[in-house]
């Protein structure tokens, strides 16, 4: 599992105005780094910039800058972000590690609202969040456009298969030919032989002869020319019936395409964008309720002790200032003294207020997901129209050319036959009784040329017909080359999904299996997932998509076992759990090939030792595992690991 990084020893970390920081360096071991500290001393805020760094946009600008900084400096290579407020958002540029950081935001940066840790508590939908990151309708346009390609294949060599039927038939037919060429040649031969004893017998009427044999001539060029007219004539033909198949069959394709009203992409762009401005709005909120949440922890925490000490009143050393105890302190929006549980709970329904928010969130990014890929179908049958459109009026127009052609040939036709008819009638008036025999003799050599001369024009077709069937027979070994190539493509890509999916839940459960057992949840004989498939409505239609479901094992004391569900997990019990389906994720994307840090926070539901023992069961999966640990937590971890105990 090695890292694009994995020869750096050390990380520098060099932030500025993230998070409560002001200004810090910090250098990170390879392996396990704890931060070490009370709450408020700025631990979440280091692991901020690390993901600044990293490229997430994740990360909060200290509140009283308007400009922060991080430079990461790992081995030879130094990445840096620089992040500002504009228009009441934050903006980001630099060179970041990621250029995309959805991989890393959901299973590498582990704090505490990372939505693979929450997805268990919550309930959400596993399998969504597993294959978020995977551009499905791109896999699916990718095989869709490799079947049609396969397709053509298919049918190119369906042809050849035809062709290579006939290929006998034709030489059958070269062969025959030949042999019928070289009986008329033969023949024709002993007919001019003929000819020269008859015509030295009729030498003194060579004149009419010649005249005879002009007109002969002509007779047969003739004859020759209405023959090409009419083969010509019969080849336009075919290839207008071939046409006009083509026309059906095109019209017959573009007839079954669906029809969209004009105005619903325009509808479907509108509600897009409706959606995605209420996403907008509540990306805003929960951002202001992230700020609002983490400046009540800094100062129920202490984190700000110069703004506390100001608001305190100035004391007398009345008993009642006596009295007052750590169960209370100073509002910092009315200056008045508040019980710490009262602002606790108000803290309590904020989080509670910004899950909400991110839940709705999240329906909103599906239901834009699902009209986007709406659009696409649509889009993708109109463009599909539009090509059977221009194919439509090609072969329409080519079909019109073929009937002006047949048209112009039909005509010659008819002129060839009257000059025909006319030569066949000269031709006539010129013969005598007493050349009748060399005329009769003359009219068949002219037949057997003209014969012969078809023959041979037949036999060139032959030929070249041949030619073409070998050529094209020639492509077969690389037509099937690629054939085979596409369908590995394509089992490539229909497993691809199946493949991160079956992945994911074999390394949720092996993991979860190995972390129960060494962290020692007796209560909980085992947690696993299983995965199925479900019926579920994908814009207009019904579609089976597959579905993560978590089981939850226990076992009663005498023996039974039963399914629990994730409501009656423990606390620590939804962290682990959470924290083992994200790194699950974190191996099934391979996010390890590219992403050298696992970072961890918020792990105080979880008991000190199960945390070492977790530390020790992720090190081997992170070049760069930083945690933030309380003191106490931090005392169980392994002496071996890197501290950092100031920032």
């Amino acid at each position: 599992m090695e890292s694009r990084q994995s020869s750096a020893e050390r990380a520098e970390l060099r932030v500025t105005n993230i998070g409560g920081i002001d200004e810090t360096n910090v250098k990170l071991e390879r392996g396990v780094t704890a931060l070490t500290g009370r709450n408020a001393t700025n631990r979440t805020s280091l692991l901020q910039g690390i993901m600044a760094a990293l490229g997430s946009e994740n990360v909060s600008i200290k509140r009283d800058a308007d400009e922060a900084h991080v430079e990461l400096q790992l081995g030879d290579e130094t990445y840096t972000r620089t992040l500002r407020r504009r228009n009441g958002t934050i903006v980001a540029d630099g060179t970041p590690y990621l250029d995309d950081p959805e991989l890393g935001d959901l299973f590498a940066f582990l704090l505490e609202m990372n939505e693979a840790r929450q997805a268990v508590a919550r309930g959400d939908d596993l399998h969504e969040l597993i294959m978020r990151p995977v551009d499905t309708d791109a896999i699916q346009d990718q095989i869709r456009d490799l079947q049609s390609t396969k397709r053509d294949i298919d049918a190119e060599l369906d042809d050849l298969d035809g062709l290579k039927r006939r290929l006998p038939e034709l030489e059958e037919r070269r062969t025959k030919l030949q042999s019928q060429i070289d009986e008329q040649r033969e023949e024709l031969s002993e007919k001019r032989e003929a000819l020269e004893e008859l015509d030295a017998d009729v030498e003194e009427s060579r004149e009419e002869q010649s005249e005879l044999d002009a007109k002969l001539q002509e007779l047969r060029e003739t004859e020759s020319a209405l023959e090409d007219v009419r083969f010509d004539m019969e080849t336009e033909r075919d290839s207008l019936d071939a046409l006009r198949d083509d026309l059906d069959e095109l019209e017959d394709e573009r007839s079954d395409l669906p029809t969209a009203p004009d105005d619903e992409i325009g509808d479907l762009d509108k509600e897009i964008q409706r959606l995605r401005g209420r996403a907008e709005s509540i990306d805003a909120v929960v951002s202001e309720l992230q700020s609002i949440i983490q400046f009540n922890e800094e100062m129920l925490d202490g984190g700000r002790s110069e703004l506390t000490n100001a608001l305190k009143p100035e004391s007398n050393g009345s008993v009642t200032d006596q009295l007052v105890g750590d169960d209370t302190t100073v509002c910092w929006t009315c200056g008045t003294e508040v019980e710490t549980d009262q602002i606790q709970g108000t803290l309590d329904r904020l989080r509670d207020l910004r899950s909400s928010k991110l839940s709705t969130r999240n329906e909103l990014t599906s239901e834009i997901d699902d009209l986007q890929a709406e659009k696409r179908s649509i889009e993708g049958t109109q463009q599909k129209k539009q090509r059977l459109d221009r194919r439509l009026d090609d072969v329409e127009d080519e079909i019109r050319r073929r009937e002006g052609t047949i048209e112009d040939l039909e005509a010659r036709e008819d002129e060839l036959v009257d000059e025909l008819a006319d030569l066949e009638s000269e031709v006539d008036d010129l013969e005598t009784e007493e050349y009748s025999e060399v005329l009769d003799r003359h009219k068949e050599a002219n037949q057997l040329e003209f014969e012969l001369q078809r023959l041979q024009k037949e036999q060139s077709s032959v030929d070249d017909e041949i030619r073409s069937v070998e050529d094209r027979l020639g492509e077969r070994e690389d037509l099937e080359a690629r054939r085979e190539e596409i369908q590995d493509e394509l089992e490539e890509l229909r497993t691809r999904i199946e493949r991160i999916e079956q992945q994911t839940v074999d390394e949720f459960n092996e993991h979860m299996d190995a972390v129960l057992a060494e962290l020692a949840y007796d209560n909980i004989d085992r947690i696993w997932i299983e995965r199925t498939e479900r019926q579920v409505r994908e814009g207009r239609r019904k579609v089976t998509k597959s579905h993560f479901e978590l089981h939850i094992i226990r076992s009663t004391e005498d023996g039974k076992t039963y399914e629990d569900t994730v409501d009656h997990l423990s606390e620590s019990e939804r962290e682990v759990t959470g924290l083992v389906f994200a790194l699950a994720g974190y191996l099934a994307h391979d996010v390890y090939e590219t992403l050298p840090f696992i970072l961890l926070d918020s792990l105080e539901a979880i008991d000190s030792e199960r945390i070492a023992s977790l530390i020790d069961y992720m090190t081997d999966y992170a070049d760069y595992l930083v945690v933030a640990l309380l003191p106490e937590d931090a005392a169980a971890v392994d002496e071996r690991h890197a501290r950092v105990t100031s920032i």
